[in-house]
């Protein structure tokens, strides 16, 4: 074999090794996503099921898989993960292999009941809302931490917080538990105390006049009103307590636009008309502003109110029954005028 031909298979075989290993370097450090994005990989994914899910960002599936396998990651750790265009396969393996998650804002509202506010938070993280809503009523937890079944709404307080999207029912119920602790603070405590009110029966008060108004500017007077007949032995009569027995009669769903007085005999702890002082727990889930609103509510000389026709979505104060029942003349004379009988 002459010189030239062994040369030649020198160059062949150099060149072959170079277009090979820089298919293998492009394979693992070469751009590999195509686009933005976020992949959910949940707790019952293997490696295939990442693979699928990677369909919509990279062209070649089994080049992940190949590298996933070459990095020993075989065991995906389920989260939520931000892709970036132009990424390789070697970033994206890294990034999933030491869990490296995007946090979600999760957030929730006003949620009547433990089954509502369940089945909100089911939609923003990977746990089902049955397991939620097991974790929720879990009654060890519950009555480890001084709350029940019917109270436990009360611990959940409406905000945004940071967390993981594969976070469990458990430790988002945990970390619900440690952010109520965190917003009881010592000034709410305090300010608690001045009203002879525990956090419980702050909650309460402040889940009627959650329900009662929606402006968050009248809650302290709202507020105020309710406390002036607290302190002089009144009953509430707050008609969100009367809608809520009627929703417990009839169903959560039940609509109830009008009370009617044949409501107001109902035989329940949550009549307000019927009981003096606060309900057994709270009615709803209130919000922040609620809360505030009873811990800094506003001092006057008003003991009734009454929707007004003037203002829509406002209340008419007085602070005498005089002035009260033409108000409530007038608003049922409105109301009647527009058919709302129920």
């Amino acid at each position: 074999m002459n010189k030239k031909i062994i040369l030649g298979i020198i160059a062949v075989v150099l060149t072959t090794a170079i277009i090979v290993g820089f298919s293998f370097y492009n394979k693992i450090f070469g751009k590999a996503i195509t686009k933005n994005g976020l992949l959910l990989i949940k707790s019952t994914d293997d490696l295939s099921d990442v693979a699928s899910k990677l369909n919509q960002f990279i062209d070649n599936p089994s080049n992940f898989k190949w590298v996933a396998k070459k990095k020993n990651y075989v065991n995906p750790k389920s989260g939520r993960y931000e892709l970036k265009k132009g990424m390789s396969l070697n970033d994206l393996v890294n990034l999933l292999r030491i869990g490296k998650q995007k946090p979600i804002k999760l957030s929730f509202n006003n949620q009547d009941t433990l089954e509502k506010l369940a089945g909100r938070i089911s939609k923003q993280i990977e746990a089902d809302s049955i397991s939620l809503l097991q974790s929720m009523k879990d009654s060890d937890f519950l009555e480890s931490n001084g709350f029940n079944e019917k109270s436990a709404l009360g611990m959940y307080i409406p905000n945004s917080y940071e967390l993981y999207w594969n976070t469990s029912s458990e430790k988002f119920r945990n970390r619900m538990l440690k952010e109520y602790n965190r917003f009881w603070n010592e000034k709410r405590i305090a300010k608690a105390k001045n009203l002879n009110l525990s956090k419980a029966e702050v909650l309460t008060l402040a889940s009627i006049v959650q329900k009662e108004t929606a402006q968050k500017s009248e809650r302290p007077i709202v507020a105020g009103l309710y406390l002036n007949r607290l302190k002089g032995n009144w009953p509430l009569q707050a008609d969100p307590t009367i809608i809520y027995c009627l929703k417990q009669i009839n169903g959560q769903e039940f609509v109830v636009k009008r009370v009617l007085n044949k409501d107001l005999t109902i035989n329940s702890p949550y009549n307000t008309y019927k009981n003096t002082g606060l309900p057994p727990t709270l009615i709803s889930m209130p919000d922040i502003s609620a809360i505030d609103a009873v811990l800094n509510y506003k001092k006057h000389n008003y003991y009734y109110m009454c929707a007004s026709v003037e203002n829509i979505g406002f209340h008419e104060f007085a602070n005498s029954l005089a002035q009260h029942n033409r108000n409530a003349t007038k608003y049922q004379k409105w109301i009647s005028q527009r058919g709302i009988n129920r």
